[in-house]
């Protein structure tokens, strides 16, 4: 056994620190620490670390709570701390453009990505009808019917998931048909 290999365990001196301490750790190994991975210094409560018997941050009963508190707020949160019920009304006021955005754009919550998805199922087929109605060039009145068609379902569905995120705790109103496919496409991202 040479000399330069010292164990941390064989030492009972009265005047040495203990083996878990970060300082006597650093001072008698060699320099092994490589730039592209995080230093780990051990803390336990021999080294002045704070025991942590059956908490969070040991894994233990608390962090049920602590997982469950965290999800909860973070259904609250956005990719760039935008409101929630802003963003969800948001997605059906510019139709199909305004939920391309947000799908591309909003990526942490699934509450607007749900009205995200809603709103380009429910607005496409909508613009697409009224394309189609001027270029075929249909009477006025029934141009002004599918208009109608588009901007009050849009429209109602914006205040209605805007109402949702704000007062009913992000319940998601799910239009037949469409809902349940947002709902499903939300689930398997």
């Amino acid at each position: 056994m040479g000399s330069n290999n010292t164990s941390h365990f064989a030492s009972f001196a009265a005047y040495t620190p203990p083996p878990d301490d970060p300082s006597y750790v650093a001072s008698t190994s060699k320099n092994t620490s490589r730039a592209w991975f995080p230093s780990q210094q051990p803390t336990s409560y021999q080294s002045g670390g704070i025991p942590t018997f059956n908490t969070s941050q040991a894994g233990g009963l608390g962090a049920i709570e602590d997982a469950e508190a965290e999800s909860a707020s973070s259904l609250w949160e956005t990719r760039y701390g935008f409101r929630v019920d802003l963003l969800a009304a948001f997605a059906y006021l510019l139709g199909p453009f305004s939920a391309l955005v947000l799908l591309i754009v909003e990526t942490h919550n699934d509450f607007v990505r749900f009205h995200a998805y809603q709103s380009a199922l429910l607005t496409t087929p909508l613009v697409i009808l009224r394309i189609l109605a001027s270029l075929l060039q249909f009477p006025p009145f029934l141009r002004t019917v599918f208009t109608l068609l588009l901007v009050i379902p849009s429209l109602y569905m914006a205040w209605q998931a805007y109402i949702d995120a704000a007062r009913n705790g992000l319940v998601r109103f799910q239009i037949p048909f469409i809902g349940p496919l947002a709902e499903r496409w939300v689930s398997e991202e």
